[in-house]
């Protein structure tokens, strides 16, 4: 099982920074909440973000999903993950939008090559279970489904993969650098409403 933080006791080790990047992967990014909070009346939770800054509460759509601060083992894992729906919802929106605008090269080399039919929007090559050339991919790594006409992705297709999950043994969510960059772009903006909306 793919181990999120190298070990419990670095984990706790970090307990007084409150922020900081995960080791091995230093785009994600975990934020200490304290209880009592939605998530727990008792026990310390991280949030995992791609966003630097502590979320303007634990229910942020900016939060991927939740980690136990605390308990008993050697590590936090994919059995202790808890996806955030609001984020996923978030996700889909930023990538939809990055096809529609054609701002990720890879997608559309994906499309060049499709040229018509349907293609499956998977993560980076470097991260998850990327399948081989024109092979369909586990259905927790496919992302979402677009349609393809002449080379040209129909972002208007856009159709979310219901079994897809942010955290699989490979790992947590990577995207390519143009999805990425939209998720990025997309999660400040939203950090930004709900700092306004004073979200609790």
């Amino acid at each position: 099982m793919h181990t999120l933080m190298a070990s419990r006791t670095i984990l706790l080790s970090r307990l007084a920074k409150h922020s900081f990047a995960d080791p091995d992967r230093p785009d994600l990014h975990y934020h200490l909440f304290t209880p009592p909070t939605q998530l727990s009346s008792e026990y310390p939770v991280f949030a995992l973000s791609f966003l630097p800054t502590p979320p303007p509460s634990i229910l942020s759509s900016s939060v991927i999903g939740w980690l136990p601060a605390s308990g008993e083992g050697e590590g936090a894992g994919l059995n202790d993950f808890v996806e955030n729906e609001r984020f996923l919802a978030v996700l889909h929106e930023a990538i939809q939008s990055a096809l529609r605008d054609g701002v990720d090269e890879v997608q559309k080399a994906g499309a060049t090559q499709t040229h018509a039919g349907w293609m499956h929007i998977h993560g980076a090559f470097y991260g998850r279970n990327v399948p081989a050339l024109q092979r369909v991919g586990d259905p927790d790594d496919i992302i979402a489904s677009v349609r393809v006409e002449d080379g040209e992705i129909l972002a208007e297709t856009y159709q979310p993969m219901p079994a897809y999950r942010l955290c699989t043994s490979d790992g947590v969510l990577q995207l390519t650098e143009g999805l990425a960059a939209r998720l990025l772009e997309v999660l400040e903006a939203r950090v930004k409403q709900e700092h306004g909306q004073g979200q609790r």
